[in-house]
This record gives C-alpha cells, structure tokens and sequence, in this order.
C-alpha cells in the first residue's frame, strides 16, 4: 500500500484511511468489542491512518484496538465545538479516551457551515493553535462539504490540512459543483496544505461503481490518502487488497454493506434533522414529516442523534 506524506506536516500517512463513522452510534452502532476487533484488523492489515471526531463516538475501540496490536496509527479527529473552552474540552477528551499524549491532527467539523465557518469557527481555531502550540496537536485542520470553504482553507495559514468531500457523481458537495471543488482542491495543493478524501463512494451510493469511484478520487493529484468507513473485517480485506493493487476482480460489488435511512412514523415533525443534514437530503413532506431524498443522502448519520423521538434509522 503506498505512503504519502500530508502537505508540509511531514505526517506519513497510508492512501487507505480507516473511517471510523460507519461502526460507531450514528450509524451501525455495533458492540465495542466488534468495532475492536475490525481495527485491530485493519491495523494488522497496513492500515497506517484511522479517521474519527468526538461527534463519532468510536475512541474507544480505536484506543483498545492500538493496545491489543501495539501499532500507533496516525490519528485524526474533530468537533463541531464552536468556543475555545469547547474546543478545549474536545481535544482533552480525544487524548484521555485514546489514551494519547498528542493527536496527530485535529479538525474544525465543518460540514455544513458556509463562507462564514471561519468567523463561526475563530475561538476555536485559535484553540487549536495554541494546542499545536502545546504539542498535543501536530497538525490543525479543517473538514467540509463546502467548496467555498475549502477554497478558503488555502488562504489561512494555520490549517495545515484539510479534508473536504469529492466524488465522482459530486454526490453531497454544497457551494459549487464537483468541478468547483476540483478547482478548489487544486488551491489548496498549490498553498502546499495537507489533503486527503471524504466521501469517495458518495456515503456509500456508488458502491456499485466502486472501481471507477476510486479512480476517479485516487487520480486527484495532491490527494495523499481516501477516508473509506469499514465495518467489517471483509470490508477491510477487500478495501485494502484494492488499494494494494491486490484484487483480481476490482469490478466487485460490495452493494451488501449499503445502506439507507428510514423515517418511522414516530416523527413529529420537529425538523431538527433537516437543520443539522449537509446534504440537504432532508425535508418536510405534505404532512410535516420528515422525508429522505435518497439521491442526495450521504448516510453520514448526523440526523440520528438529534432526533428527540427516535424515529430515524439505518437500514
């Protein structure tokens, strides 16, 4: 599997990153020692960089997973803390949990926010410079959907790295098209910033296209690694024998790990999914319900948790 290093960073990181939403709460929620066992696998595997956030709620396994293996992988997380105290209170709760002196780089989670995440996200940013500062940060980055945002992001010379969403049907991209976000990805390599992907199989949508979605992504020039969810020790098998140039029938689906968001009829119409969705996958139907467009839905799961009547779920 090929190494790359992140921009000016000098992070070494494997293409294949380890995503680490899928397994946790906002979407499988499989039991601890489960996802335990699928990291430890991936590890085990070459896999040399996981992706996580405070909102994923998966450290834990991620923390037994390195004790079990005694491998260090190069650790990313983030949080959508918006105050320097909350901020604070993210990072120090991703070092106590992972069990880690120093995380390798720590996200501004700014999936949905616009032009103005950076005035939304100032005290915390300086937050995570100060932390840098400290050394319990190695890199400060920033995730988003937006293109204008990313775009951004080339131009403020704290981010060191950014990790914006790119896929071949421009599934999920807010602010501009999928040429937009090339365009802006092409500014972020030239300011010399760390880059790698979200969202390569569209939330899992392009999973029947699976070897012309990965091309496309890993043909992005600059792009040092794909964030890939794996919830499975064969998922695991299959993403990276692919990426080890490995895999004799690259066409293979894996359309049996897709999955889809349903609407129970518990929903009472509150319409606090529809206002945390990036995709904008979400709307009112004509009885002021809660409806899922599943051309746009990225299965990122950040409806789930803020529904007060427990009416969302995977399927």
């Amino acid at each position: 599997m090929q190494k790359r290093i992140l921009g000016k960073t000098g992070i070494e990181v494997t293409e294949l990153c380890f995503g680490a939403l899928p397994m946790g709460p906002l979407q499988k929620n499989m039991p601890i020692d489960q996802c335990t066992d699928i990291v430890e696998h991936a590890l085990n595997s070459g896999i040399t960089f996981v992706d996580t956030a405070q909102a994923y709620r998966t450290y834990e396994p991620i923390k037994l997973a390195m004790e079990r293996t005694g491998i260090r992988p190069v650790l990313a997380s983030k949080s959508h803390q918006k105050t320097y105290a909350g901020m604070k209170d993210a990072v120090d709760e991703a070092l106590t949990v992972l069990g880690i002196d120093q995380i390798d780089i720590f996200h501004l989670h700014a999936a949905r926010e616009g032009e103005n995440a950076f005035e939304l996200f100032a005290d915390s940013l300086q937050c995570l410079i100060d932390m840098k500062k400290q050394g319990k940060i190695r890199a400060v980055g920033i995730s988003t959907h937006n293109v204008k945002v990313a775009a951004m992001a080339a131009d403020v010379d704290e981010i060191d790295i950014v990790f914006p969403i790119i896929n071949v049907s421009g599934r999920g991209i807010m602010g501009g098209t999928k040429d937009d976000m090339l365009a802006a990805i092409n500014k972020i390599i030239r300011a010399n910033k760390g880059l790698y992907l979200m969202k390569a199989l569209g939330g899992g949508s392009l999973l029947n296209e699976y070897d012309a979605a990965m091309k496309y992504a890993r043909n992005i020039p600059g792009a040092a690694a794909i964030a890939v969810g794996m919830v499975s020790k064969a998922e695991v098998n299959f993403n990276v024998d692919y990426f080890s140039g490995q895999l004799a029938n690259p066409s293979l689906s894996l359309a049996s790990s897709q999955k889809r968001i349903k609407i129970l009829g518990a929903c009472k119409g509150c319409g606090k999914c529809i206002s945390v969705c990036p995709a904008g996958a979400l709307s009112f139907n004509n009885e002021h319900k809660a409806q899922v467009d599943s051309d746009k839905c990225l299965t990122c799961g950040y409806c789930t948790p803020v529904c007060p009547e427990f009416a969302i779920r995977f399927i």
